[in-house]
């Protein structure tokens, strides 16, 4: 359970270009992606605010507008509005994440003190969700301002520069313990998936039928 206080972002402000409309709206079982992020979010037990949105998405929750220079824009905007301590950012494009997860990331980061906690599976480090002290936050600004790197090169070198880890948590470690379960039965290695194109939202629709088959 989270304990400490801490806030909740959904990152809505890409571009979707590649899934030729905005991801935010587009729907997964009948409901748009954002509405996923905010119930994982929600279900978490964590009150969330959208960062960055390319379109008109306050009637889903509160909206904060960043200058429209990226995920590491809205990143640092959303960080500067919030008095907690720490602050869970979660892809729009992002499903399948659960809950747990979400949880699972904030505790590992109140009980390690860490600067940085994301998810790792199959091999592969994510980006998000990440969990990000704001401590980070002028660090992060001053790579935002640079116009170099990418979000997780931000966060490994904010990291470094204050001296506390970057964590990254095995996915299927989480599982085998059951610490973490889906509630569809997907597995730990598709939760961090995210949708970018038509044929993602396909193999996405396909999974979700498989799951309650």
């Amino acid at each position: 359970m989270i304990a400490a206080p801490c806030a909740a972002f959904v990152l809505a402000g890409g571009r979707s270009s590649r899934m030729g409309a905005d991801k935010a709206l587009v729907e997964l079982a009948g409901e748009p992606l954002i509405v996923h992020a905010l119930r994982t979010l929600r279900n978490a037990g964590l009150d969330p605010v959208i960062a960055g949105a390319r379109s008109e998405l306050a009637s889903f929750a509160p909206v904060l507008r960043d200058t429209g220079h990226g995920p590491l824009d809205g990143i640092c905007t959303a960080l500067a509005s919030t008095p907690a301590p720490r602050a869970v950012f979660l892809s729009v494009d992002q499903p399948f994440v659960p809950p747990q997860l979400i949880q699972a990331l904030v505790e590992d980061a109140e009980q390690t003190d860490a600067a940085v906690v994301v998810a790792h599976a199959a091999g592969f480090t994510e980006t998000f969700p990440a969990v990000l002290d704001c401590a980070t936050l002028p660090l992060l600004q001053a790579t935002l301002a640079s116009g170099q790197g990418g979000c997780f090169r931000a966060f490994q070198q904010a990291a470094a520069e204050l001296g506390r880890p970057l964590r990254a948590l095995p996915l299927e470690v989480l599982e085998q313990t059951g610490r973490v379960a889906h509630a569809q039965g997907i597995p730990a290695s598709s939760w961090c998936t995210s949708l970018n194109t038509p044929a993602d939202l396909a193999h996405a629709s396909r999974l979700i039928t498989r799951s309650i088959a």
